[in-house]
């Protein structure tokens, strides 16, 4: 065999994997939107990634998942989340209601799977919960019933407390709406009630001043993509103030807070995984209901109990789902 023939048979067999290569379909991309940090959220982008696999898909093998992250600034989403549709992406996932309405407003083609801990409905992302309409669907984790029992629960933990406050992010849609939610249940009840607000980090610690000021018995931290990134200041702060507090999850309680009741988020990621899996399948958004929680999680810390002197109801410890000691 000639030189120049035998070149040229290695080269054209070194070309062979990449005109295969080549030839293979592109992998289907899911945009993940977060207003979260990553390293805040691993464990739940971890229980997203376990609802993709139980649909049969895996990042890597048959998916790719772009992540973008807002680390808690909220005016980053609607850049990210057209940076996310330029890409392009096959599908986006959201979580919370600001990066759902943020990508919803960037694309009125591309499916969309949210996560929100507000009523989808009343924010305008879909139409209905049964028929949602368009090309978007989700998960809610709000209920109608979260708001009377957070208020119960504390009261519960310190009913010497004539005086409540509540925690709020204004720049939080789903913070205003469970702050609605406690203040209108206490209203019910004659429970004198105070909320103050917190639209960034630097306005957590001027929150508690004025909450000591007011000589507020208790504490509700409402849900915020804000308050979750700074929750070990939230929590040392209650702490410093010995201000019995309740939160919206089990986060809170497992970085040393007092008590959390709430719908499970980590659920409601997997769901999340999964419906983006179905999309993927074929499925149409409006034709799959937005899912609503089905779980909520009592959790309480004793050894913050304790440290605050509060004795915890044995009933209280029968009805939770986790106690830390």
């Amino acid at each position: 065999m000639r030189r120049r023939d035998f070149i040229g048979l290695v080269g054209g067999a070194a070309a062979w994997p990449v005109v295969a290569r080549a030839q293979q379909p592109a992998l289907p991309v899911i945009g993940f939107l977060n207003a979260r940090s990553a390293d805040d959220t691993v464990g739940l982008a971890a229980a997203f990634r376990r609802g993709l696999n139980e649909a049969s898909f895996v990042d890597g093998r048959n998916v790719v998942i772009e992540y973008r992250w807002a680390s808690a600034q909220s005016d980053q989403l609607p850049a990210l989340a057209a940076e996310l549709v330029g890409r392009p992406v096959t599908i986006i996932a959201t979580f919370s209601t600001v990066a759902a309405r943020a990508a919803k407003a960037a694309t009125t083609t591309i499916p969309i799977v949210f996560v929100t801990g507000d009523d989808p409905v009343e924010r305008g992302i879909v139409n209905s919960l049964a028929r949602p309409g368009g090309h978007i669907t989700g998960v809610t984790f709000v209920s109608a019933t979260l708001g009377s029992k957070r208020l119960q629960l504390l009261r519960s933990l310190a009913p010497k407390a004539e005086l409540i406050a509540m925690l709020m992010d204004p720049n939080s849609p789903e913070s205003v709406n469970h702050t609605k939610d406690v203040v209108d249940a206490a209203r019910a009840i004659g429970q004198q009630m105070v909320v103050l607000n917190a639209a960034s980090v630097g306005e957590i610690e001027p929150a508690f001043a004025s909450l000591v000021q007011q000589r507020a018995g208790a504490l509700l931290v409402s849900a915020s993509p804000g308050f979750l990134t700074a929750r070990e200041q939230l929590i040392s702060l209650a702490k410093r103030h010995k201000v019995p507090t309740m939160y919206t999850n089990r986060e809170y309680v497992r970085g040393g807070g007092l008590i959390s009741y709430g719908a499970s988020i980590s659920d409601a990621y997997r769901q999340a995984g999964l419906y983006v899996g179905r999309v993927l399948r074929g499925e149409k958004p409006t034709e799959l209901p937005v899912v609503q929680p089905t779980r909520f999680e009592l959790v309480v810390n004793l050894k913050a109990a304790k440290a605050l002197g509060i004795e915890v109801p044995p009933a209280m410890l029968a009805q939770a789902d986790e106690v830390l000691e």
